[in-house]
């Protein structure tokens, strides 16, 4: 049986098993002898003797092409709904100015000068290119890569003037990040902008991103919690925002657990927490910080300032590997069917794991780091020798044990297949680079019914992939302790 399979394959090769991975149920794959054959001459083992682990192919053909001339900015979220509906909520304005060329004028700068939506010279024509335009913020395709519906953003023509207007309390947020769909498909997002100055018509002048806003699948504005504009962080507020909600401050992600309601919230870039709020009206329910502790800007037992704590490569220097807060960012929250939550502490290179039934109930010291203690169950470091941030996204397979654990580097550029029994490394699916298969900086991922994982990419090359898996939909066995391994790099 192929154990495993080549961060990149080439479109010729992707579309002779595209079509057979997205139905495959078995643990000996769809493919053909030939065709397998054809793989392992082109790909190198990785997975362990006696262990086992979904394959994925890349799948160049998707999405298919979108409407309008549009184009996506980088990619700040993505989210699958239970109708296996792929929802992506990228950065219209990140785009630069040789991609969005067919933008009309939209006013003038300081000068006087004609200039665009994202701020860019119409001085020379009403238009410079016939391609391409800035898409719609929160964009929602099917399996096959169709565009099913596209909306947000001030690149939405009259959607902040219909839809999220702020006398009713809706900023759209001033960077774009996180997206989360519920069991009964709300939409929350949200951003972790700063330091805004209006300086191009589209660009927030609130000030920094410091609320999560909830829609309706179709865009239908239904709450905010946390007020925009608040101009730091505090990660022991409780009843800072609208109608007694919480004051997040530059969120990074969220999850709802359907069989509480209740969501759970990395907060994130500027505060040192998971936040938990009733997902129908964002009241507080309770906070925690790195291993459960509660207040979690003062961590138990030590005198360091988190937000002066300097970057996780001088405490892994000096041997620390458990800095008693969550070091900037704390980019997921991602809750598994068995009741765990999964935070991604990608500025400490590491994964913390949470009993949600035990976690955030209120005051509640770990000086020690001990699990079992505050709710806390274990760390998982990722690559701990990398200096600039590793566990960026997590998500899971979809057999009935969730045994895979998947885990975005974005240093490394690559995504980590992990057994989740024993949280061991059983393979790793592409590296840094720009071409299909490959990944520039890797911000999320997101998982189909099938097992599919979806993959979006920001910084300067922003695009979203699909890697369709075969062959098994679980993983078995004991892999490499060692996480993120850089001698097993391709």
């Amino acid at each position: 049986m192929l154990k495993s399979k080549g961060p990149i394959l080439t479109a010729v090769i992707s579309l002779l098993v595209i079509s057979a991975c997205a139905e495959s149920t078995d643990t000996t794959g769809p493919l053909s002898d030939n065709t397998l054959d054809f793989l392992m001459e082109r790909s190198e083992p990785r997975v362990p003797e006696g262990a086992e682990a979904p394959g994925f192919v890349v799948d160049p053909s998707w999405p298919k092409p979108l409407p309008n001339d549009w184009l996506i900015g980088q990619v700040g979220g993505m989210a699958i709904d239970s109708n296996d509906n792929i929802w992506v909520y990228h950065r219209g304005r990140s785009l630069e100015q040789s991609s969005a060329f067919a933008l009309e004028p939209a006013g003038t700068d300081a000068d006087g000068t004609p200039v665009d939506g994202l701020g860019f010279s119409r001085a020379l024509a009403d238009r410079i290119s016939g391609c391409c335009r800035a898409a719609p913020s929160v964009l929602k395709f099917d399996r096959e890569g169709n565009l099913l519906d596209a909306w947000g953003g001030p690149q939405d023509p009259g959607f902040l003037e219909n839809n999220c207007r702020e006398e009713d309390g809706c900023f759209w947020p001033g960077r774009e990040h996180g997206i989360y769909v519920d069991h009964n498909d709300f939409v929350y997002i949200a951003g972790n902008g700063s330091h805004f100055t209006g300086q191009f018509p589209w660009a927030a002048t609130y000030g920094d991103d410091s609320h999560i806003l909830k829609f309706t699948a179709e865009g239908e504005f239904v709450y905010q919690i946390g007020h925009a504009g608040i101009d730091s962080p505090n990660s022991e507020d409780t009843n800072g925002g609208p109608h007694g909600t919480p004051q997040p401050y530059r969120v990074a992600d969220m999850s709802v657990d359907p069989k509480t309601n209740r969501m759970y919230i990395a907060d994130g870039y500027g505060n040192r927490r998971i936040l938990i709020v009733d997902a129908e009206n964002g009241q507080y329910i309770g906070h925690f910080g790195a291993y459960g502790q509660n207040p979690a800007d003062t961590p138990a037992g030590t005198d360091i300032d988190p937000y002066q704590a300097g970057p996780w490569a001088l405490d892994y220097k000096a041997g620390n590997m458990t800095p008693m807060f969550f070091r900037s960012p704390l980019h997921c929250a991602t809750i598994s069917d068995d009741g765990l939550l999964y935070a991604c502490d990608r500025g400490n290179n590491r994964i913390q794991v949470f009993d949600i039934s035990e976690v955030g109930q209120g005051q509640c010291a770990n000086p020690e780091a001990q699990p079992g203690v505050c709710g806390f169950v274990t760390d998982i470091p990722i690559a701990p020798y990398t200096a600039s941030g590793t566990a960026v996204s997590a998500a899971f397979s979809t057999d009935p044990g969730q045994t895979c654990l998947y885990v975005g580097d974005l240093a490394s550029g690559t995504f980590y297949i992990i057994n989740r029994e024993n949280y061991t490394e059983l393979d790793r699916i592409g590296r840094r680079g720009r071409q299909v298969g490959e990944f520039h900086w890797i911000h999320i991922l997101a998982v189909d019914s099938d097992g599919n994982i979806y993959t979006g990419e920001v910084d300067t090359g922003p695009r979203i992939q699909k890697f369709a898996r075969y062959g098994s939909r679980s993983c078995s066995g004991v892999g490499y302790e060692d996480i993120g391994a850089y001698e097993r790099n391709r």
